[in-house]
């Protein structure tokens, strides 16, 4: 039954249902071939240990209030203390979400007559803070380091006179691919700008104990990165990482950060303890790799993108064949999922597969072998 005075809304599902867009919910099943719990710690015993170590100590499950108005615990200080030093940055700042982190971050650091160059395929997280901030922002094809050089001297010769501000993810969530981050830091240095990179797939995975694509870059004072913990950290939160006026800054103008209730102090320990396991156990890293090289030796001759990372895209292009043969994976017990516009560009619907510890070989294999009996070409 349609509610009186949401006809719009009910008509907009509409569209989205006739052109095989509409997003429904759906519980877990079938074999992780979707996640982004890389290392496979989100049931990870260890955590499981460590949440109920800290509960015995009576560290409490919820804040109380915002970080500002009693809701800052201990916990959320050791935790910032921890990823700064494991990280190799002057200060780190916890937020509830990665979510939260970039909408503020965005929203709130670059001032108005700056500038900000972000990559046509940065997460919607910081479009959505560039869009309530005071800085100019504009979008550079994907990738191409040159074009944020260009774009920001075309901005100089135009009278541009605040600070550029370079946006990127390190690694791309929907593509696998990975940003130049040598060539853009090289160009921040000349531009004086700042290059912000999101971490967020990286984090756990890539560098030195998990720190990351951009580890070598930390604790620069022209570096800010966002390391989120919901991924291959298995828990939730993110890390605003960077020198320490950037995090002043945040809690004292950051809306996101001032008005939000602090996350939970019990979470600030689970994270803590993910933290110190990325450094004494680099046996998930090493299992995760042996499943990618397998992933990418299989999955490439079928079609998919390879990158030498965790997320391996199977470009269809067709948002209703996209969603069909997701189901029949699915049904055979495999959970990969359909991502479809406008999370990706138009005509680039994909299956989106990643790999994680939580799956054995044996099922990367049997993956392997159903989607070589579906038609994923015509």
């Amino acid at each position: 039954m349609t509610a009186t005075g949401f006809e719009s809304q009910t008509a907009d599902l509409a569209q989205l249902s006739a052109r095989s867009r509409r997003r429904t919910l759906c519980e877990q099943a079938g074999f992780d071939f979707s996640s982004n719990d890389y290392l496979g710690l989100a049931r990870s015993p260890i955590l499981a240990v460590a949440a109920r170590e800290a509960l015995d100590r009576f560290v409490p499950v919820g804040s109380g209030g915002s970080r500002l108005l009693r809701g800052n615990n201990a916990e959320h200080e050791a935790l910032e203390a921890e990823a700064a030093t494991f990280f190799g940055c002057e200060r780190a700042l916890w937020f509830a979400s990665g979510f939260a982190a970039n909408s503020t971050l965005f929203s709130t650091l670059p001032q108005e007559g700056d500038l900000v160059l972000h990559d046509e395929l940065i997460h919607a997280s910081a479009h959505e803070g560039l869009r309530i901030g005071r800085a100019e922002f504009v979008s550079v094809v994907h990738n191409r380091a040159e074009a944020f050089d260009d774009s920001i001297q075309r901005w100089r010769t135009a009278g541009g006179t605040g600070r550029a501000w370079v946006a990127v993810e390190s690694l791309y969530s929907m593509d696998g691919d990975v940003a130049p981050l040598d060539d853009l830091i090289n160009i921040c240095d000349r531009h004086d700008a700042v290059l912000v990179i999101d971490e967020a797939h990286a984090t756990g995975v890539f560098g030195p104990d998990g720190r990351g694509l951009a580890a070598h870059l930390e604790g620069r004072d022209n570096v800010i990165t966002l390391r989120t913990c919901g991924k291959a950290l298995g828990c939730e939160g993110a890390l605003v990482c960077g020198p320490a006026v950037i995090a002043d800054f945040l809690v004292n103008r950051g809306r996101g950060f001032i008005f939000s209730t602090a996350p939970s102090p019990l979470m600030a320990a689970i994270v803590r303890a993910s933290l110190g396991l990325l450094q004494s156990a680099p046996e998930l890293r090493n299992a995760l790799w042996q499943r990618i090289r397998l992933a990418e030796k299989l999955f490439a001759p079928l079609g998919a993108t390879v990158n030498g990372t965790q997320i391996l895209p199977l470009i269809i292009g067709d948002d209703a064949r996209t969603m069909a043969l997701a189901a029949k994976i699915q049904d055979a017990g495999f959970d990969v999922r359909g991502i479809r516009p406008p999370t990706v560009p138009a005509g680039t619907a994909r299956l989106r597969i990643t790999m994680t510890n939580n799956v054995s070989e044996e099922q990367i294999i049997a993956l392997a072998d159903l989607l070589a009996e579906l038609d994923l070409t015509n």
